[in-house]
């Protein structure tokens, strides 16, 4: 399957030392040679980058790595495909406007079945199953809310009945953003870390790359980083629960479903 990353930060922050040891995964340290993208916000405002080739020899993802492009919400993604053909058209993440918003989505799984997910006004431009259960979940909060942006508590709960839904179809790890804030939702693997003062020493896992958070960051910076795997070997990771969703906002938890809770 493929993996992904997100954070969310109460200040523009890089994505280069995570996206380096998600990059190695992508052809190298793992699997996922199938290409790779990223979505990152400011200000409520998307940029975003697709590549059908393997992540660990992409020259573009090698800039990315080392570019200090400091964002507010990150949402990347490296393939391994299972429905759909390489092409950049299947490259996650996707977009859609709603509510005058960039919607940015990418999953990790395989759902059966979705083209009995019906669609009316959003519809996919390539042949992934992931792309058809984004455009419905835009669809449906299209539905559900109409023209008015719902609140934090109401948009969250249909968020989380929709992923269940889609969870009954096979394996559905989701990242979604507004640009305000980052919705994941876990059915196998999702893990997170939250940085704040004091900050220490962190060590990637899949490249030898050491940083001192310290030297980076003031004692008012609050990072939240979440990956399918852990992106670091001396850390304490939080894992999410089946059927959990998690919304963070400025690197903060502000928002959580769990199950049976």
């Amino acid at each position: 399957m493929c993996e992904l990353l997100g954070m969310s930060a109460n200040v523009p922050t890089d994505i280069c030392f995570s996206f380096s040891g998600l990059r190695a995964r992508g052809g190298r340290t793992g699997p996922h040679k199938d290409g790779w993208g990223m979505a990152m916000y400011r200000d409520g405002y998307v940029w975003a980058v697709h590549d059908p080739r393997p992540s660990a020899d992409s020259d573009m993802a090698e800039v990315m790595s080392h570019s200090s492009l400091k964002c507010d919400i990150v949402i990347s993604h490296i393939r391994q495909a299972n429905v759909g053909a390489v092409s950049l058209l299947n490259t996650h993440p996707f977009s859609r406007l709603l509510w005058e918003k960039t919607w940015t989505y990418a999953h990790n799984g395989q759902l059966e079945n979705v083209n009995d997910l019906p669609v009316e006004r959003y519809h996919p431009l390539g042949n992934t199953d992931s792309e058809r259960a984004f455009c419905w979940i835009i669809e449906q909060l299209q539905a559900r809310f109409g023209d008015q942006e719902p609140g934090l508590d109401d948009i969250s709960t249909l968020l989380s009945e929709l992923a269940l839904q889609l969870k009954s179809r096979g394996v559905f790890n989701m990242m979604l953003s507004d640009g305000v804030r980052l919705y994941c939702f876990c059915t196998t693997k999702l893990h997170w870390i939250t940085r704040r003062a004091p900050f220490k020493q962190a060590t990637l896992s899949d490249e030898d790359v050491i940083i001192d958070f310290k030297e980076v960051t003031t004692d008012k910076d609050v990072v939240t980083v979440i990956a399918t795997q852990p992106l670091t070997q001396d850390e304490t990771w939080n894992q999410m629960q089946e059927g959990e969703l998690c919304v963070f906002e400025g690197g903060e938890v502000v928002f959580q479903i769990r199950p049976n809770l």
